[in-house]
Order: structure tokens, then sequence, then C-alpha cells
């Protein structure tokens, strides 16, 4: 088996292999241009998302700076998702976001990682687990999602978590790890934030 069949296998495999290497880089040029257009360059933005990832659907959209390591050639954009400044993306492998979701700044979506056996990582060793994130989430600023989570449907990652393991629909979770804080409720369908009342009219 090739280290390109490997690096979706979530067996080890090497990075450093020089196929591997030279599509990347051929990848990382495009992200460069992308990271490199004009605020009022919003068409363009599109058409190069669209050409980097592996879906990327209509109505989303990424603020530059935008950092991926494959350019998101592995990763699949539902439609009107919608990511603020800094989404790092670390996409050796599948990644998966649904409609409606939001990232906040600064978000990491960690698909890749090392082995602890530091005579593996010597050798440049490294596996890949595919992320799933599914649909109407946000992920609040600066969290962090680590390789094989799955996130359902409608939840909300707190700013600053640390994801480590597949976190339910319909949730707040939290922390570090990240843990279910609470279940989504009536509560929230009434209040915004705190004791800000939602207006009927917006429902």
């Amino acid at each position: 088996m090739t280290n390109q069949q490997k690096m979706h296998s979530e067996m080890l495999y090497q990075c450093s292999d020089p196929i591997l290497l030279e599509e990347q880089s051929r990848l990382l040029e495009l992200l460069y241009d992308f990271n490199h257009t004009r605020p009022h360059e919003s068409d363009r933005r599109t058409e190069l998302l669209q050409s980097m990832f592996a879906a990327f659907g209509e109505g989303s959209y990424i603020e530059p700076p935008f950092h991926a390591n494959w350019a998101g050639k592995h990763v699949h954009f539902g439609k009107n998702v919608y990511a603020n400044f800094n989404l790092t993306i670390v996409d050796d492998t599948h990644i998966y976001v649904g409609d409606y979701t939001l990232f906040g700044p600064n978000v990491v979506l960690s698909a890749a990682g090392h082995p602890i056996c530091p005579e593996l990582r010597e050798q440049g060793y490294q596996y890949n687990l595919p992320i799933h994130i599914g649909r109407n989430c946000w992920i609040g600023a600066g969290a962090l999602i680590l390789p094989g989570v799955t996130i359902g449907d409608n939840t909300v990652i707190g700013a600053g978590s640390v994801v480590t393991r597949d976190i339910p629909s319909g949730v707040v979770a939290v922390g570090n790890p990240c843990r279910v804080l609470r279940k989504i409720d009536a509560h929230d369908r009434e209040y915004f934030f705190r004791d800000r009342k939602i207006d009927p009219t917006t429902l």
C-alpha cells in the first residue's frame, strides 16, 4: 500500500513521501493566492475555495487568513458555512462540516496525529483520522477539534474548548477536555444571551 493510500486508511504512514510533498506544494500555491486576495475580490475568493476544497457549498465563506496543510483538498463544507479569521485545518485526511455551521476566530481542526513512540516520530510517521462536524453547529473562538472526533447537529462548542472525544447533537459542551455542559432547551429559544430575550418575531 502506498503512502497516498495509507494517509486515508487510519494507518501509520510517512508524510514526507516526495509524491505527497509535490502535490501538497502545488495546492499551497492556491492557498497563498487566496490569502492574498483583496477584500473586494469575493468572487475570486469563492472560485479559489471551490477549486481547493473537496466540496465547498453555496453561500459558504472563509475570512482570510486561512491555513490548511492541503489547502482544503480533503475538506467537505456544506452550504452556508462561515469561518472567521485564522481557521486552521490540518486536512491530511477527510473533514466534513454540515450546512450552516459557524466557526469563531482561531479555530483548529486537526485530523492528523503523531505516534507517542519516539522512535516512530523520529522516522517521520503520522496517522490521520477523519473529523465530522454536524449541521448548524457553532464552534467557539479558539476551539481545538482533534483527530477522529464527531460533533452532532445543532451543538455549541464553547470558546477555547479542546474536543478529544465525540460530542452528541443538541448540547452545549465546554472545557479541556470538552464535556457536555447541558442540553439545548426551551430556555435557549426564549433568551439569546443570559437575561436578554429573543424578539419573538425573529423565530
